[in-house]
């Protein structure tokens, strides 16, 4: 079992950065694909961007592409999301998900298996 919590959010401008960070427990960390989804207020849970288990792969969604980046540290069971050049339809609850699925780079949320309670972050305009 692990147990994810998130860290990093807050209050930014738009056009600016963050980066969250999501603290994994557990010595099984490496055996789990990672991936970080948001969900707004009145919207689903939408995919940002997933991680393989190395770190090596990477997927992202279309609409953070070139603006967010994705990384694990596997030594300190630890998930990062860069996220730069903020907009304000990206505010939204961020959340940290691991996944046993590590064959495919999985993008929907029921294909992960624990969930952390998520941070919010909010980008003004």
């Amino acid at each position: 079992q692990v147990q994810l919590v998130e860290s990093g959010g807050g209050l930014v401008q738009a056009g600016g950065s963050l980066r969250l960070t999501c603290a994994a427990s557990g010595r099984t960390f490496t055996f789990y694909t990672m991936g970080w989804f948001r969900q707004a207020p009145g919207k689903e849970r939408e995919f940002v961007a997933v991680i393989s288990t190395s770190g090596v792969r990477t997927y992202y969604a279309d609409s953070v592409k070139g603006r967010f980046t994705i990384s694990r540290d596997n030594a300190k069971n630890r998930v990062y999301l860069q996220m730069n050049s903020l907009k304000p339809e990206e505010t939204a609850v961020y959340y940290c998900a691991a996944g046993r699925k590590t064959a495919t780079m999985p993008s929907h949320s029921s294909e992960y298996d624990y969930w952390g309670q998520g941070t919010q972050v909010t980008v003004s305009s």
